[in-house]
């Protein structure tokens, strides 16, 4: 017990506070098991549960305020960067907006559940211009019941995480050093998934130059849009582009011909390959991701489209990307 009891003593509910506003904040730490700690920590004699939930919490609401407001401020910029570094690939832009559609910022309380999702839901918000009432609202249920679980989990079993420290006490300085050995292989695991994930999804890309000198030149050409609605009306539409969803609904699209380019909102293009593969898999052949996205097209200065107003049938929509 010593060995658990001195560590937390030296850093108290503040160095919990801080642990987890630095994961909150965006880097890869895992405070969740930190938390199980400090939760058996205060079953020997530590700091309140209420107060290492406070803690928590506040950390939670601090850091997801800051995301909330670069949301706002910065757009589709923040979420770009966002889903470039993050070590959770899965957890791409066009994901995390479905889920905004379908529940709105209800998700907040289970986003921290889901790893790389707490970030870019909180930013997404921001970025949508949730109410900011309903956001701290879900935010907090869902910040406490994150921090509160993981707390009582280690008061409930705090005999068996003593029975962890004491094992590694017993190894002295090898047990310090084989913590920061699982620190590291955590790290890592999540960045060997993240190349793993993408050497899946590698493809032939086009790039937005390619792709504007294809329509330019009339050539035989369907433009895919991977994303939700909510992003194609606010950020718009590369011009002759449709829906993947009102596309699947038109059987009529099986018999066209010629080249299919795919894009979406991700900077690693993961969602524009995840649909590029179930096209392939439909019979459609060749089909390509664009590098970039949207955004790469936008940067270009190439025009983008507004969605109609109200939805129209994809045969409807034109597919030979010389509209202008």
């Amino acid at each position: 017990m010593a060995r658990l009891t001195l560590w937390f003593e030296h850093i108290g509910v503040i160095g919990v506070f801080a642990l987890v506003l630095i994961e909150q904040a965006g880097l890869p730490l895992p405070t969740y098991p930190i938390l199980i700690v400090a939760g058996a920590w205060s079953a020997r004699g530590g700091s309140a549960v209420w107060q290492i939930a406070l803690a928590a919490v506040a950390a939670c609401l601090l850091a997801d305020l800051g995301w909330y407001m670069a949301g706002q401020r910065f757009g589709s910029r923040i979420l770009r960067a966002m889903c470039r570094l993050s070590l959770e690939p899965d957890s791409c832009v066009s994901d995390t907006e479905r889920l905004f559609q379908r529940f709105g910022t209800r998700v907040l309380v289970i986003a921290k559940f889901v790893p790389g999702l707490g970030a870019v839901t909180t930013a997404m918000s921001g970025v949508v211009r949730a109410r900011l009432s309903g956001f701290v609202a879900y935010d907090t249920v869902g910040a406490s019941l994150w921090a509160l679980s993981a707390i009582v989990i280690g008061w409930l079993f705090h005999d068996a995480v003593e029975d962890v420290f004491a094992e590694l006490a017993g190894f002295g300085r090898v047990g310090g050093l084989l913590i920061l050995l699982l620190l590291a292989a955590f790290i890592g695991l999540k960045f060997w998934r993240r190349r793993q994930f993408f050497n899946e999804l590698r493809m032939s890309r086009i790039s937005v130059q390619e792709l504007s000198h294809r329509r330019d030149a009339g050539l035989p050409l369907l433009i895919v849009d991977a994303r939700p609605s909510a992003s194609r009306n606010r950020d718009g539409m590369i011009p002759g582009a449709i829906a993947f969803e009102l596309m699947v609904q038109d059987p009529e699209f099986g018999a066209r011909s010629g080249e299919v380019v795919v894009y979406c909102a991700c900077p690693n293009e993961a969602s524009a390959a995840r649909i590029a593969r179930k096209l392939i898999v439909m019979g459609f052949h060749p089909v390509r991701p664009l590098a970039g996205g949207i955004h790469a097209w936008v940067d270009a200065g190439y025009a983008i489209s507004r969605p109609p107003e109200t939805p129209t049938s994809a045969r409807d929509q034109s597919v030979s990307g010389s509209v202008p």
